[in-house]
């Protein structure tokens, strides 16, 4: 049986891009609870995984699954900063980093992934509380990505994150029913 990498790659399907130019209030609710749920299902997700099982990649040449739990912290970190920053700053130009080297740190290698699901609890419940507390016109708040230098406003950021949960989850959950773990 052939491998479908780009299946392995993006098991939910890519981003949506361009991100929709309206996105109702419903629509936003569903990213907040998106992003308010993750950690609860990235938990389960990995609680029966053995080492060996956390140190398996989810496709060829991919992060272990280890390592995109601890990416999911490294990333969602950085989106809870760039929300602070474009609600206190004008349209600020974030600062972008290497997730690939990231993934590849010290505390990446050595730090059980308790401790990255403890992280990803708390940073969900400051990111969701803060979500929760915007006024619409908060929402249309932006930053400038650097490496692109398109400009996003927090209502887009939210969807992509909501999606950035859903596809890491998939990676690890796609694994887990190829490898017929229980």
């Amino acid at each position: 049986m052939e491998i479908d990498l780009e299946q392995l790659k993006y098991p939910t399907g890519k981003m949506p891009s361009p991100a929709p130019a309206e996105i109702s209030a419903s629509a936003l609710r569903g990213y907040i609870n998106d992003i308010r749920y993750l950690p609860s299902l990235v938990e389960i997700a990995v609680q029966t995984l053995d080492a060996a099982q956390l140190a398996t990649p989810y496709r060829p040449g991919g992060w272990t699954v280890a390592q995109v739990v601890h990416h999911l912290v490294d990333s969602h970190t950085n989106a809870l900063t760039r929300f602070k920053w474009a609600l206190t700053e004008d349209n600020p130009t974030i600062k972008a980093y290497n997730e690939t080297a990231w993934a590849e740190l010290p505390d990446v290698a050595k730090t059980p992934i308790n401790i990255s699901l403890t992280l990803l609890h708390a940073l969900h419940t400051r990111w969701v509380n803060l979500m929760e507390g915007l006024t619409e016109e908060q929402w249309e708040r932006t930053f400038v990505h650097p490496e692109s230098g398109k400009i996003f406003a927090l209502k887009t950021v939210a969807a992509n994150y909501a999606w950035h949960g859903k596809h890491h989850l998939a990676h690890i959950e796609r694994l887990k029913e190829r490898s017929n773990w229980h």
